[in-house]
């Protein structure tokens, strides 16, 4: 007990601090979602606990494809996101004429809502949209290609949307990675006469790892639970699980939509431990067997 005491007479202006922080996050992030696991295995007539809407999920129409959607949309997402950022990022580490601007186009959807950022892709993807108006002055289309009608192509729309808007983010966390590896490490490389490609597989990404297992979760949590483009541009036309979650809450189906988000929770969690064993190995964050 003395010991608690020293600790909040030592630290009491650090606590004070990190107080507010600590109730936001305990009322608005881990109480609903511990909320929402006790709704999924909840039965809305009984109030027992119960596998009932699981079952009921399972049983719809659409929502095992809503978790293939889901599932691929992350993947796709996070593999493009991951190159462009990557490659973006050694470009923008380097010294030359005009680094400003082209830093500044990079960051610029950042600043950009994702709901705007959604309209942006309509007025692109869209059947009378900037895309199809040139394909067809260069003679590729005769009838305007439906982008957002539903399919592989809704995917696609979703993907690119979402990497668009996302990759500034991935950009500056592979940056900073990247500008954390000493010079003389690349100095040694090039006196050894190693090329371009051996020092990037041999110095940069073993040394980037970290950045790279930071930036591949801090984006995995977003690119799962994605939302608000897959709605305003695709509509249940391409059913994902958060929409499919808010479409059961709008229904009325409150424990349904907890079951759903349950679910989405565990998509989450089973890839980032996959991902930690696999790929990672606990080196991304200098952990060692």
């Amino acid at each position: 007990m003395e010991r608690v005491k020293y600790f909040f007479k030592k630290y009491y202006f650090e606590i004070l601090l990190v107080l507010p922080m600590s109730l936001y996050i305990l009322g608005f992030t881990i109480t609903p979602i511990f909320q929402s696991i006790f709704m999924g295995f909840t039965d809305e007539y009984t109030g027992s606990l119960s596998l009932s809407n699981y079952v009921y999920l399972f049983g719809r129409p659409n929502f095992v494809t809503s978790i293939f959607n889901t599932i691929v949309t992350a993947l796709l997402s996070l593999i493009l996101q991951l190159v462009l950022g990557l490659g973006i990022a050694m470009v923008l580490k380097k010294q030359f004429k005009g680094k400003g601007i082209i830093r500044s186009l990079v960051l610029m959807p950042m600043g950009i809502p994702t709901l705007v950022s959604g309209i942006i892709a309509i007025y692109i993807f869209s059947t009378s949209g900037y895309l199809n108006e040139v394909l067809f002055r260069l003679g590729l289309i005769d009838v305007p290609v439906q982008w957002t009608r539903g399919g592989v192509l809704g995917l696609f729309v979703v993907i690119i949307a979402d990497t668009w808007k996302v990759l500034p983010t991935m950009v500056l966390l592979l940056l900073a990675g990247l500008e954390s590896i000493p010079q003389d490490l690349y100095d040694a490389s090039g006196i050894d006469g190693a090329s371009k490609w051996q020092t990037f597989v041999n110095v940069t990404l073993p040394l980037l790892k970290p950045s790279i297992t930071m930036s591949v979760l801090f984006r995995a949590v977003d690119a799962f639970r994605i939302f608000e483009l897959p709605q305003v541009l695709v509509g249940q036309r391409i059913p994902y699980l958060a929409t499919y979650a808010y479409e059961e809450y709008s229904n009325g189906n409150v424990n349904a939509s907890g079951a759903a988000s349950t679910m989405l929770l565990v998509i989450i969690l089973v890839f980032a431990l996959v991902y930690l064993k696999t790929f990672d190995k606990g080196e991304g964050f200098g952990v060692e067997d």
